[in-house]
Parts: structure tokens; sequence; C-alpha cells
């Protein structure tokens, strides 16, 4: 029996950052998890233990650490762009780099009315997110948000649905539509102001979700991705998935009530996961931007 090593390694490293920006009496505080996976020749490190070409995790650690200090980390998706070509462009064993970060957001206290300079709370389950790839001279960026919790509690609806012997759902014109976003999509072009295109495209969704009278998740879905590329061209692609969070209604008639749509029980499990991907026509060709190294 032959037994080969397959064409790619990586060596990855994952990092807790905090950083604390101190200009003056108001402070600006970063919350990440960098994840950098590095491509290259490793082969040898493999198969005979040599490791001459492998840069160390606790480098890439280190090497993570020190350009949160050299310079402001800024946005996500500039500080990814910047580890990625540093790897990329200083180490000759190393033919591609991507570096995947998570921003957990925090909100000021308010005291008084007004935000505190340097007391933060955290903001819930939400994070933004990018992956920025580097092979070849070439960067693709792929940003997005996670564990955003949607609900409204009417302007939706679910009939029409196959019925058999296993069907106990019932049919309804009214119910709650809840969720949890994960979103990514797929930046092309260039000169792209990363903060604003975030902002924008989380409003959009947000507000998509709200106005579209929902038939069906699935259409909600469509319905959210293609209000950002109608109104975001440097967006190639947007993929979602959107697990439902079923809001069961509470039969009350044994106990001679009645429930006109007001109390639920909210199930964690079983839930439908409905994903897809919204492409504009012309976009670009995606390359390595979706890999999953």
């Amino acid at each position: 029996m032959a037994i080969t090593l397959g064409p790619n390694q990586y060596g990855k490293a994952e990092v807790r950052l905090v950083t604390v920006r101190r200009d003056g009496p108001v402070h600006h505080l970063k919350d990440l998890t960098v994840s950098t996976s590095l491509r290259g020749e490793l082969a040898a490190t493999h198969l005979t233990g040599d490791n001459a070409g492998v840069l160390a995790t606790d480098t890439q650690k280190n090497t993570v650490y020190a350009f949160a200090k050299e310079a402001p980390v800024g946005e996500i998706e500039d500080f990814a762009l910047r580890l990625a070509r540093h790897f990329t462009g200083t180490q000759g064993n190393i033919t591609g780099a991507r570096i995947k970060i998570d921003e957990h957001g925090w909100d000021r206290i308010a005291v008084g009315g007004e935000p505190h300079d340097h007391a933060f709370s955290r903001s819930g389950d939400e994070r933004r997110t990018t992956a920025v790839t580097v092979r070849d001279g070439r960067a693709w960026v792929v940003s997005g948000i996670d564990g955003l919790t949607l609900l409204k509690s009417t302007g939706s609806e679910f009939h029409g649905f196959p019925r058999d012997q296993y069907t106990t759902l019932a049919e309804t014109d009214d119910r709650i539509l809840a969720t949890a976003v994960t979103a990514k999509w797929r930046y092309q072009g260039e000169g792209i102001d990363w903060a604003e295109s975030h902002r924008e495209i989380r409003r959009l969704m947000l507000e998509t979700f709200a106005t579209k009278h929902s038939l069906s998740l699935q259409q909600t879905l469509y319905a959210m991705g293609s209000a950002v590329l109608e109104a975001r061209p440097e967006v190639a692609e947007v993929r979602l998935s959107l697990p439902n969070k079923h809001h069961f209604l509470v039969d009350l008639s044994p106990f001679g009530l009645k429930n006109a749509n007001e109390v639920f029980y909210a199930a964690d499990r079983p839930y439908g996961l409905i994903e897809g991907t919204i492409l504009r026509d012309d976009a670009e060709d995606p390359g390595p931007a979706w890999d999953i190294h």
C-alpha cells in the first residue's frame, strides 16, 4: 500500500485580542478573535520532522499582538489584510494566508443618560466577521454577521405545504417569525469603506426582514440578500443561513382560555435550517474566497 501526503498543508493559530485606544479621556475598545491559517510547502515537517519551513503558532500569535500595538487595529478587514500580506510577503515558504476575525461588540454604559468614557457592557451574541485570503499577490475579502437574532410578531404566514400521515403542523396565516442570522458577503472591487458598507448591509437586511410580508423563511432570505445586491455594488454575492426559531401556540383550551396568538412556547429543537446564496449576474470569479482554509 502506498501512503502519500496531500498537496496542501496548513499551520494555524487562534488568538484572543483586546485593545484599548487611550487617545484621551474617551477610550475605544476592540475585542477580537483572530484565526490565522498559513498555507505552504510543509511536506518535510510532516514526513521527516524537519521544521525549517514552519512558522510556529507562537510566532503567529505574537505577530497579531505586535501588529495591534504598532498601528491601530482599525476595521477588521484592514487588519486581516495587513496580517495576511505580512505572512505571505515575509515568509518564503508561505504561499497563502487566510485570516479570519470575529469582532465582539461592546456598548458604552449610560450614566445619567450619557455614554461613559471607559465603561462598557457586552452587546449580546452578535459578531461582525471577516475572512481574508491572500494568495499569489491577490486578496479576497468575505465579511459578515453572526449571531444576529431577529423576531417579528406578525407579518408572516406558512401554508400550502404537502401533508401526509406524519404531518401535524397546522397551517397559519399569522405566526411569529424568528431566526438567528449568519450572513456572509463577498466583496469585489477596491477602495471599499468597510465600516460604512457593513453598517448599510446590516441595515438593509434588518429593514427587509421587518417589512417583507413573508410566506416562508426562504422567501425572506431571498429578499434580504437581494436588497443588499441591489443597493451595494461592491458586493458580489450574499450567503445566508437562517434557522427557523419556532414559536408554537400554547393550547390553553383545557383551562377554558382562548389563545389569540398571545402565548407561545419557544422551542430550541427541532428547527429548520434555511440556507441560500444570492449571486450577482456579473459577479467576479470567487477564486479561493470561500475555501474552508
